[in-house]
């Protein structure tokens, strides 16, 4: 091959990439192409892979139920891994859209990483819900960012009444992660409440997740205060490993926590450590609901081991995102055909996204394995909490808190 052979070569593969890239003229194949990204590696992997097996069940389900099929098109889940990085949330997201030509995105739970994403779904007209990010600001992004979980104003709320009237507590420290947006905003709201119901924070410490790994000054600093318990809203990767030294210290205290704290992770990280620690969550796997049982049992049938909270939310998302396609599907066929992959990029695809859109946000009363779930007029869910206690190395019911 000569020179100027290879170089044609080379100018046609260059403008082939940039037209698959772009996704001009769409694709030749009728489908629904469903986004997902989330920490499938890094610090927080069981995040993502909960997340991912979620949506996952929730396909197998459809699959098998309507042969994966909704408006007679089949639909499509492409993951990605962020690696836990906000930085690469984007990146992915940005992948997603522009070449993989979504109609719609599930993920984050780590609300740092849904906020460097929620922006480009956001620009580009595309639905995105977060299954377990509860930042406030996540959503505050605009019209076309969801979430199924409560927020932060209310999960603070609800472990500093915990702290207050459950455990009658009156000084309390907190250690937070600076650098995580859940931590710094979980770390404000319940400061806020605990100081409403008449409670005083003795001190507070920070740290930085994937940085920091002796914890043992910032506990020494607290445990001169002699507060009667600890507030660690960070995620379980830190929780476990905080609880181990603030016990090798001889600090007894309780130790109060948020969501982050849900994975099978922690209790293997914290070890006897947790015994007695507390933290809010989105569902208790020994509540007898049926819905959740049911849900419970298909799951160890597929993935071979218990979901923890993150999962099920996912679960919810991918449902109730299908439950509003299968509406549009059913009310307005012609609209509906702007989701296929066919349609990618045109003028009917924007019409389509923007009837989910307006579909995902009437969400109302949808029996969810987390809870009935209705979305209010900023797209959040709102949802009661539970706390869950570590006790005899397992994660137990201890009281339910409402709105």
């Amino acid at each position: 091959m000569t020179p100027r052979m290879r170089s044609r070569l080379g100018s046609a593969l260059a403008l082939v990439s940039l037209l698959a890239m772009s996704g001009c003229g769409g694709s030749s194949t009728e489908e629904l192409v469903i986004g997902e990204y989330g920490s499938l590696t890094g610090n927080d992997a069981t995040f993502g892979q909960s997340t991912k097996n979620g949506v996952e069940l929730a396909l197998k389900e459809l699959t098998d139920q309507k042969e994966g099929k909704i408006g007679g098109l089949k639909v499509r889940v492409v993951a990605e891994d962020d690696q836990g990085r906000a930085e690469e949330a984007a990146t992915v997201v940005q992948k997603l859209i522009n070449q993989d030509r979504v109609v719609a995105v599930i993920g984050e739970v780590a609300s740092s990483r849904s906020l460097a994403a929620a922006p480009i779904c956001q620009t580009a007209g595309v639905p995105m819900i977060s299954p377990s990010s509860t930042n406030p600001r996540v959503t505050e992004v605009g019209d076309y960012i969801f979430r199924m979980c409560f927020i932060d104003p209310f999960q603070g709320t609800v472990m500093a009444r915990f702290a207050s009237e459950n455990l009658g507590l009156k000084k309390v420290a907190i250690l937070k992660d600076v650098k995580s947006d859940y931590s710094v905003g979980l770390a404000q709201f319940f400061t806020e409440a605990f100081t409403r119901l008449g409670g005083t924070i003795v001190a507070e410490q920070a740290y930085t997740a994937g940085a920091d790994n002796d914890f043992r000054a910032q506990l020494t600093a607290i445990k001169a205060r002699n507060p009667e318990a600890i507030f660690l809203p960070g995620y379980y990767t830190e929780a476990g490993l905080i609880a181990r030294q603030a016990r090798e210290l001889g600090i007894t205290a309780p130790i109060l926590g948020g969501d982050g704290w849900e994975s099978d992770e922690l209790i293997k990280i914290g070890g006897e450590a947790l015994e007695g620690t507390f933290y809010s969550n989105h569902f208790a796997a020994d509540n007898p609901d049926p819905r959740l049982q049911d849900f419970l049992k298909r799951y160890r049938e597929q993935f071979g081991r218990d979901p923890d909270a993150i999962g099920g939310l996912a679960y919810d998302a991918a449902n109730v995102l299908f439950a509003a396609m299968e509406k549009l599907a059913a009310d307005d066929p012609e609209t509906f055909k702007g989701l296929s992959s066919k349609n990618a990029g045109s003028d009917l695809r924007k019409a389509a996204c923007a009837r989910i859109r307006e579909l995902i946000a009437a969400t109302a009363n949808y029996p969810g394995v987390t809870g009935m779930i209705t979305l209010d007029e900023n797209r959040n869910a709102a949802k009661s909490a539970v706390v869950l206690e570590i006790k005899g190395g397992k994660k137990v019911f201890n009281t339910a808190i409402n709105p």
